[in-house]
Parts: structure tokens; C-alpha cells; sequence
């Protein structure tokens, strides 16, 4: 009896097994209770095939358990097709003349109930739903035995305490296997929305992980992560540029766990491992600005703390490159410069300007009238005053921070309605000009008289650079969207660190220079939106080219 007993309970386990398999799809957790249901109808079937043919006085048929189970997680539509299968398998295939009676007795009590019952079972917890069960169990048990008395009771046939005893065990049985087939359910039901909610965390610390390094990947900041071991778990792109020797050509993933210890030789002064390490140990925000590689950077290091006790579980440096801020702030301080040679200008334009417009007046007419041998005195005074005069007329040019006044001109026209001019002034000094002018270059938007100015400077510069003899050549070249002018001489050359300092009001290398001459140069040269760069090394000669952009 106990062999096939324990078969039907297995074969009554049956949507257990079948569910593990099911829910090996995630996304069929949905349709779980009817496939729930559908495997206990198959269970029910097999239960009834196996109980055929036993030998028993009562019947040993677990097909009760499948059929109340499946019907309460079917749901009401299943139960009732499982209800009509159930009745038509029991009734057609009864061995033993009472279990009729003892059948529809158990169908027409438990029937309502399990109809009633069902939205509650389905709504409720695990201790809920294995309450519902065994009050169904108990009541359907002792409906059956009333069945079946009442077939005693009508029939002849005689009732012992052997029929009652093995019903009784029966009995248990069932309600024990609904109980324990309830719980088996309930617990692979509650693994697998475990296992869901484990995945689902799992995907979002996977989506939160990628967004954190996407964010690493894009952001325009060396930024290096540490855990509390000192190995590297995040760097991007622009942080391993950043490290000095072989690890530069490398890429993330290549540096990404390692420990900072085996990059303490690369990281030393330049990425501050020191930085990571003492807030690691538990120093605040550390900042620092170091220079490396023509380059200046801001370095800034700071914990990583758990939210709940603040414990460090990790630290982060980002290095920000600064050098074109501070490239900026040394272009305000020059800015701040010609801000004070305008207002050096403006108070001396009336207050020394006017006053040597009426001296040289005098000391014209003095020479007009003095001797032969005093005229070579005046002479001198009237070229310091028109030197003086010219270095107002720089400093006023200079200060000029207006937008100027354009017109369509050419380049070259401009260059060569200066040559006269300038091959006169390269005689008296004893040089030649070379001038190479390239036809395709097209007009441009200038003002005239400041490019007139700018190409005067820029050649009487390279001739003062010169000695007798030397050569100063002139070009243009057009290049595409820009326009090329090179003034070039063969001058002493001037060295890097003087080159660096060319366009800084008041520097000069000139004897008897003002420094004004290149500033005014370079203001020229911005406010038509182009750029001017030097080429100069000592004893090889100077060339300055202005680029200036074609529309």
C-alpha cells in the first residue's frame, strides 16, 4: 500500500516539478496559475489511471488533492472545466459500489465552497492560502464519509471498522499532501520572485555601473576611482593620457585593477597617488595645482563614503587641465596692461600733446631763422619731438578697444602702395626688399589705415633687426580659407624666452625701443579676428606671419 501511495503523492508533486521548469523563463511568471492549474488537471488524471485496479478496500486515489489545488490557483473558469472533467473520470471509473455517493456528496459541498473560496486564496499570503486549504480538506473529508455511510446505510453492505480506519488515514493523508503540495508551490513561487528581484537589482546596479562609467568616459576630466585596497576600478580616457612613460599608451581596461603601488612610479608627482592614498587614510578633500608637460592642472582627491555609517570605501581624484584658463588669465593681465597704457593715454594726449605742438612750432620757426651752424641743433629737437609724438600716437593706437571699421581691400594692393615707402627707407640702410605677392589671393574685409600700420611696424621692425646688407622679404600666400602675409628678415634671430615676451606692452629689445610696437601689432591683428605667430632663432633671423581668415 505504502509503494503506491507514495507514488500518487508524487505523482499529485507533479506541478511542482513542472513549475521548476517553467519558471525558468522569467517572463512566464505571469502565466503561472493557469499553468499551475493545467499541470494539476494532468496530475488529477494520472492519479485517477493509477488508482485503477488497486486492491484496497478504500480507495487510494490523491486525485482530490491535484483537483482542489489546481482549482484554487486556476482560478474560477479552470475550476469549473476541472470540476466536469473531475466528475466525469470519478463517475465513469468507479471500482467500488459507495464511492459514487461519497464522490457527488464531495462535489456538491465542495464545489461552492472552493467557488467562494478561490479570490480569497489567490489574494492571500503563503499561511492564508494553507488555511483556505485544510479547512476545504477537512470539510470535503467527513462530506465523503457521510456519502458513503449513506450508501451503507441504504445498501446492505456492511460497514467496519477496518473501511473506517483506512478512509481516516485516507483522509489525512490528503489533507497532508494539499498542505505540503501548497507549500512546495508557494516556496518555488517565492524563489523565483526572489530570484527575479535578484536580477532586477542585479540589472540596475549593472545599468548604474555602465551610467557611472559612461559619465567617466565623457566627462572632460582626468577622473581615476579606487577602492579601499587602492586598486583602480574606474579611469577613463584622459586620466591614462595623463600618466607619464608606457602606461599612456595604454587603455583603461589594461590599467583597471591594478593598485596604485604598482603605479606609484608612474603616478608619483604627476597623477599625486599621494593624493588617494592619505584620503584613504582618512584625510579630507585634498587640492593641488601642478604643472606638467607645458601644461597645468588642478588636482582635487576626495573619500567615497557608505551612506549609512560613513565608513570610506573608496577614493576618486579628477585632474581638470586649467592651461587654457590660465592662459586666459594671463590674457586678462595683458588686457589689464593696455587698459592702463589707454588711460596713460588719454591724460597725456592734452596734457603733453598740445604743449609740443606749439614747442615745435617755435623751434621750426628758430631753425627758419637762426645760422647755418645751429639749423643741424634744431634739427635733432624737432625729430626727438616727432619721436615723442610717435610714441603718443603708439600708445593711442593701442589703447583703441573699439570695433573697426572695415572695408573690401587687397592685401596686396596695400603692400604695394607701401613699397615706394619702404624700398626708400631699405636704401637709406643699406638693404634690399624681396616681395613675393600670390595673385590668388583674394580681397579681404580690413581696415586700410590699421593695415597700413601693421605692415609698417612689422617691416621697419626687420630692418632695424638687420644689419647693412641684409635682406627683408615680403609674401603672400593664399590658403584657401585663409590668407598667409610673412615679413621676414635676416637678422640676429631672437631667442625662445624673448619670443614668449615679444607681445607684452613696454618690453622691447631695442636700445632705444618703447615695446609698444608688437602690442599695437597684435591688437591690429585680433581686431580683424586673425592671428600673428613668430618664428625666430638666435643667429638665424626672424619671420612673423599674419593669418588672417578669408570671409
Amino acid at each position: 500500500m505504502w509503494k503506491e501511495a507514495l507514488l500518487q503523492v508524487l505523482i499529485a508533486l507533479l506541478p511542482v516539478f513542472a513549475l521548476q521548469l517553467w519558471y525558468n523563463r522569467p517572463d512566464r511568471f505571469k502565466g503561472t496559475p493557469i499553468f499551475i492549474g493545467l499541470s494539476s488537471m494532468i496530475s488529477m488524471f494520472l492519479c485517477i489511471i493509477m488508482a485503477l485496479g488497486t486492491e484496497f478496500v478504500v480507495e487510494l486515489d490523491f486525485s482530490m488533492v491535484s483537483f482542489i489545488v489546481g482549482s484554487l490557483y486556476g482560478g474560477k473558469a479552470l475550476a469549473v472545466v476541472m470540476t466536469i472533467v473531475y466528475g466525469m473520470l470519478k463517475l465513469s471509473l468507479a471500482e467500488r459500489p459507495w464511492e459514487p455517493a461519497g464522490f457527488t456528496a464531495f462535489l456538491i459541498y465542495i464545489f461552492p465552497m472552493l467557488m467562494i473560496n478561490i479570490p480569497r486564496f489567490q489574494r492571500a499570503s503563503t499561511r492564508i492560502k494553507k488555511q483556505i486549504a485544510a479547512t476545504l480538506g477537512l470539510v470535503g473529508i467527513p462530506v465523503y464519509w457521510m456519502g458513503c455511510m449513506t450508501y451503507f446505510w441504504l445498501s446492505d453492505d456492511t460497514w467496519n471498522v477496518y473501511i473506517f480506519r483506512e478512509s481516516l488515514a485516507t483522509g489525512i493523508a490528503y489533507l497532508g499532501s494539499s498542505l505540503f503540495l501548497i507549500f512546495l508551490i508557494e516556496s518555488v513561487k517565492e524563489k523565483q520572485r526572489l530570484h527575479q528581484k535578484l536580477q532586477q537589482m542585479s540589472m540596475n546596479y549593472r545599468n548604474e555601473v555602465q551610467k557611472l562609467q559612461q559619465f567617466i568616459d565623457n566627462t572632460p576630466l582626468g577622473v581615476i576611482i579606487v577602492d579601499t585596497k587602492g586598486e583602480i576600478t574606474h579611469i577613463n580616457e584622459i586620466a591614462v593620457a595623463q600618466i607619464p612613460g608606457k602606461q599612456s599608451q595604454r587603455g583603461p581596461t589594461d590599467i583597471i585593477g591594478r593598485s596604485l603601488t604598482e603605479l606609484q612610479e608612474e603616478l608619483n608627482n604627476e597623477l599625486h597617488a599621494g593624493l588617494l592614498i592619505s584620503v584613504l587614510q582618512g584625510e579630507e578633500t585634498l587640492t593641488e595645482i601642478v604643472q606638467q608637460d607645458n601644461k597645468i592642472y588642478i588636482k582635487t582627491s576626495f573619500g567615497v563614503k557608505d551612506a549609512k555609517n560613513h565608513a570610506i570605501i573608496g577614493a576618486a581624484l579628477i585632474a581638470h587641465d586649467i592651461t587654457e584658463l590660465s592662459q586666459l588669465r594671463d590674457e586678462i593681465g595683458r588686457m589689464e596692461r593696455l587698459s592702463l597704457v589707454g588711460q596713460m593715454a588719454a591724460s597725456i594726449t592734452h596734457e603733453i600733446r598740445n604743449p609740443m605742438a606749439v614747442i615745435r612750432g617755435f623751434v621750426q620757426l628758430m631753425k627758419e631763422r637762426s645760422a647755418d651752424n645751429q639749423k643741424e641743433y634744431f634739427r635733432i629737437i624737432i625729430e626727438e619731438l616727432d619721436r615723442a609724438n610717435g610714441i603718443i600716437n603708439d600708445f593711442l593706437s593701442l589703447a583703441q578697444n573699439r570695433i573697426v571699421e572695415k572695408e573690401s581691400g587687397s592685401l596686396n594692393q596695400i603692400i604695394g602702395d607701401l613699397m615706394p615707402l619702404l624700398w626708400a627707407d631699405a636704401n637709406l640702410r643699406g638693404q634690399s626688399i624681396e616681395l613675393e605677392l600670390d595673385e590668388q589671393v583674394p580681397n579681404l574685409e580690413l581696415n586700410i589705415k590699421e593695415m597700413k600700420q601693421l605692415i609698417l611696424n612689422l617691416t621697419r621692425n626687420g630692418m632695424e633687426a638687420m644689419s647693412e646688407k641684409g635682406v627683408l622679404s615680403i609674401s603672400t600666400k593664399y590658403l584657401g580659407d585663409k590668407v598667409e602675409m610673412k615679413v621676414e628678415d635676416t637678422g640676429c634671430g631672437i631667442s625662445q624666452d624673448k619670443v614668449e615676451r615679444l607681445f607684452e606692452p613696454f618690453y622691447t629689445t631695442k636700445s632705444r625701443g618703447t615695446g609698444l610696437g608688437l602690442p599695437l601689432c597684435l591688437s591690429i591683428v585680433e581686431r580683424h579676428r586673425g592671428k600673428i605667430e613668430v618664428e625666430s632663432a638666435e643667429g638665424q633671423g626672424t619671420a612673423i606671419r599674419v593669418i588672417l581668415h578669408h570671409n
